[in-house]
């Protein structure tokens, strides 16, 4: 789907929400090898619809579903990420003390890396510590500061 940050490639199985990747070289191999096109499937569809309404300032919250793949860890991390709502930022040691394992800053940080569901689960909204942007999904901190700025988190 096109949106005010570029091309965006969904994802879906079904039983919800896979992936969103800012380039089809991004998409793993795994999940290349066993994609259908299917724009007409419901919750790709209703997943493109509720991002073209995040993007046009109209939702602040996703109730698509999502089925993301990973450690319990990465899970953990990713549940406390969707804690953090729309406008506002947290940092990777406040996402570590929020699952109560304060010393995994850096492995929250990989556990953002990991996160194949963003916008959706909004890693976005995690910045390091000074309110410095660091990292974001495909290196592409500039999506990061073009959502958070959509936002007014910036």
């Amino acid at each position: 789907m096109d949106s005010s940050i570029g091309k965006l490639f969904l994802t879906a199985a079904d039983y919800g929400m896979t992936g969103i990747y800012f380039k089809m070289d991004d998409v793993p191999e795994s999940v290349k090898n066993n994609m259908k096109e299917g724009r007409d499937h419901p919750i790709l569809r209703e997943a493109a619809n509720q991002l073209s309404d995040y993007f046009h300032g109209k939702r602040r919250e996703f109730s698509v579903p999502l089925s993301p793949e990973g450690t319990d860890f990465q899970k953990a991390v990713w549940n406390s990420l969707l804690e953090i709502p729309y406008g506002e930022t947290r940092t990777y040691a406040e996402i570590a003390a929020s699952i109560q394992n304060e010393k995994a800053v850096r492995a929250v940080g990989q556990a953002n890396r990991a996160n194949r569901l963003p916008i959706l689960i909004p890693c976005h909204r995690v910045i390091g510590k000074n309110s410095k942007l660091t990292g974001y999904a495909g290196n592409q901190v500039n999506k990061k500061e073009l959502l958070l700025k959509l936002e007014g988190a910036l």
